[in-house]
């Protein structure tokens, strides 16, 4: 070896430092194990440790917790249509929470099958109880986070009266809590090993269209009719189209 040579410094070999980090399996913390016993413990895990559902959704007997959420989501949707119902007052505040939690429940109802195939097909391992835990879940942290944005949409319904702007305020409200929702379902789905995502990614435009349509189905939510339900059929966005060139006599559709 040359004294040239010998001046060059060992070349070090850097390890990457982008590793992929991977989620401990569910049940690797003991608080995940705690049974979700009541409602209100059913809310806390939800909103704390979604895991927690999660793992009791695979384990006998989890159809308790699924009617849990299912009740929950029937009394925060209760709620949010209340405040929905109070922009008109009438009729509306006894029909609008109907309207509320019938079409978020009809959407759950014709969207399981189609989420049950989609996961059939990824091959995933969750079977149709672990799939309805999942959806009652998506609908249970949607609904919780639509309560909490109730005292905004309330203190806007009371201070304005266009029906317009009223009605894309509690389409932004449902976004959000939608995307929280997904959120859910999506990392409960990571845990069922399923090959691909594919299947879930057109689920959730499925799940968002059937959700919008059925706002356009029931309406109105906000302002005053005739009738309880509409007496024409119509396409969402020809019903949006219509309440933003008439705002001040359309009635707008909501979640």
């Amino acid at each position: 070896m040359n004294s040239y040579e010998s001046q060059i410094p060992p070349q070090i070999q850097m390890q990457s430092s982008s590793v992929a980090t991977v989620a401990p399996p569910l049940g690797s913390a003991p608080e995940e194990r705690e049974p979700i016993t009541n409602l209100i413990s059913a809310i806390e895990a939800i909103l704390r440790q979604p895991r927690r559902v999660m793992l009791q959704l695979r384990h006998p007997g989890s159809g308790r917790l699924i009617g849990m959420m299912l009740f929950g989501v029937l009394v925060c949707s209760l709620i949010y249509g209340v405040v929905l119902g109070s922009f008109s007052m009438g009729d509306q505040l006894g029909a609008a929470p109907v309207k509320m939690a019938a079409g978020l429940l009809i959407t759950g109802v014709i969207c399981l099958p189609s989420l049950y195939i989609f996961a059939c097909i990824s091959g995933s391992r969750a079977g149709f109880g672990e799939i309805c835990g999942l959806v009652a879940g998506l609908m249970m942290l949607m609904t919780l986070l639509l309560v909490g944005f109730a005292p905004v949409a309330w203190l806007f319904s009371q201070s304005t009266e266009s029906i317009a702007w009223m009605g894309a305020l509690h389409l932004a409200f449902w976004f959000i809590a939608t995307c929280f929702g997904l959120k859910f379902l999506a990392q409960g789905f990571s845990y069922s090993q399923a090959r691909s995502n594919a299947g879930l990614a057109i689920w959730i435009v499925i799940f968002g269209l059937v959700a919008v349509q059925m706002t356009t189905a029931l309406r109105p939510f906000l302002g005053k009719a005739n009738s309880f339900l509409p007496e024409n059929k119509q396409f969402f966005l020809a019903h949006w189209s219509e309440c933003l060139r008439t705002p001040g006599t359309m009635p707008a559709i909501d979640p």
